[in-house]
């Protein structure tokens, strides 16, 4: 209760987390005549003449949309875009304070696809990367594909790609302490949500050797019924074995488990099954599947949550600072399977041999050495798929 009292108050007195502040300075005739008319419409013919100089003469350079229609906000799910605004505003306060990102909050009035489609696409020049938000599923799948086909700018839903890269990260490490290959282990993920269908996917390409999806009817399976295209599409790729039942069922004998759905799923019974030396990344908010004091009393080598109370914390600020940033400094077109990799590497690679054990997979959120050594993995991931088909011209 103290702790949501401090939060109402803060945002009362803050009224607002952001703001804008001139670059340029405004202090006699001969600078606004620079700044603004006459002078500006110089900068104006140049990007006419040549459009990437928006890149040089504007903002839009660092400057990142960071867009939601309301309809999946943090836990409290279709709230609308009025009251999504102080986590987007949050979200900006983020990419500014962890990487020096400008960012915007836009909360579209619209649940419609197309709709959302069409704004987004109209307000895309103000930007150098749009930031999807909290948009619910199955309708993030869609409105992010379609964005990335019609933009030229990268097009990243934070709720799916930031989240499994961090999971990524935290997962080489854990495999690395529990002296386990990725191509060995079995991952079990609790929700078929956005959120862990593209965990799912990444873990895949990352090279983990059999994975099972579980929504609330239990194990996605081929020949099982589905309810959208999406959960069909993941039973055809995973649980190599085809197995079916309960999460209980799914988590006998798996090495990892990965939660992004409700509180107390998970019983120490459950864990106890698991293989050995189990990883446990119980990530519902704010009450995980199991909490770490029963999940290690149980046997869990490794627990994660999405708490920052508790030791491995898997948190997207991790990511998503420095994947802009970097995509940003390459002028990257979109952000690709590879630079999403390159993040998880570079995120795990950040902790040096000692500074890894099971209480910490994951370097702290105000590490300094984050954002820029995640940037510099996307950049080089973005130059290299650029002199990729420069070779091949």
């Amino acid at each position: 209760m103290e702790n949501k009292e401090a939060a109402l108050a803060k945002h009362r007195e803050w009224q607002g987390k952001i703001e804008v502040i001139s670059r340029a300075p405004i202090t006699s005739r001969e600078e606004l005549a620079l700044a603004y008319t006459p002078g500006v419409a110089e900068p104006c013919l140049a990007i006419q003449q040549e459009p990437g100089l928006s890149y040089e003469m504007t903002r839009r350079g660092n400057l990142v949309a960071v867009i939601t229609d309301g309809t999946a906000v943090l836990g409290l799910g279709n709230i609308g875009p009025l009251a999504a605004m102080p986590v987007m505003e949050g979200k900006c306060a983020l990419f500014k304070e962890f990487a020096g990102v400008d960012a915007f909050p836009i909360c579209i009035d619209s649940t419609d696809t197309e709709e959302i489609i069409q704004t987004i696409q109209r307000i895309a020049p103000s930007f150098g990367g749009i930031n999807l938000e909290d948009i619910s599923a199955p309708r993030c799948f869609e409105i992010e594909r379609r964005l990335k086909e019609k933009l030229a700018i990268p097009v990243f839903h934070d709720d799916q790609h930031g989240t499994a890269i961090v999971v990524g990260a935290a997962l080489l490490n854990s495999a690395r302490l529990a002296g386990k290959e990725l191509s060995q282990l079995r991952v079990v993920i609790n929700g078929a949500g956005a959120a862990g269908i593209a965990i799912a996917k990444f873990l895949l390409r990352l090279g983990v050797g059999d994975l099972i999806l579980c929504d609330r009817e239990g194990i996605l399976a081929r020949g099982g019924h589905f309810l959208n295209e999406a959960h069909r599409e993941m039973a055809s790729c995973t649980n190599r074995e085809n197995r079916t039942g309960l999460l209980a069922d799914a988590l006998k004998g798996a090495d990892v488990f990965v939660g992004v759905s409700k509180p107390n799923l998970v019983t120490p019974d459950m864990i106890r099954s698991m293989a050995e030396k189990p990883i446990v990344f119980a990530m519902a908010n704010p009450i995980p599947e199991i909490l770490p004091d029963a999940a290690k009393e149980a046997g869990a080598f490794i627990v994660g949550t999405g708490r920052s109370d508790f030791p491995n914390q898997i948190n997207n600020v991790l990511a998503f600072p420095g994947i802009f940033k970097g995509a940003l400094q390459a002028r990257a077109r979109e952000i690709t399977e590879e630079m999403k990799t390159a993040a998880a590497y570079g995120i795990a690679g950040i902790l040096t041999g000692q500074e890894i054990s099971p209480e910490r997979v994951l370097p702290d959120p105000f590490d300094p050495r984050v954002a820029d050594c995640v940037a510099k993995a996307v950049a080089d991931a973005a130059q290299k798929k650029e002199e990729f088909h420069d070779n091949r011209l």
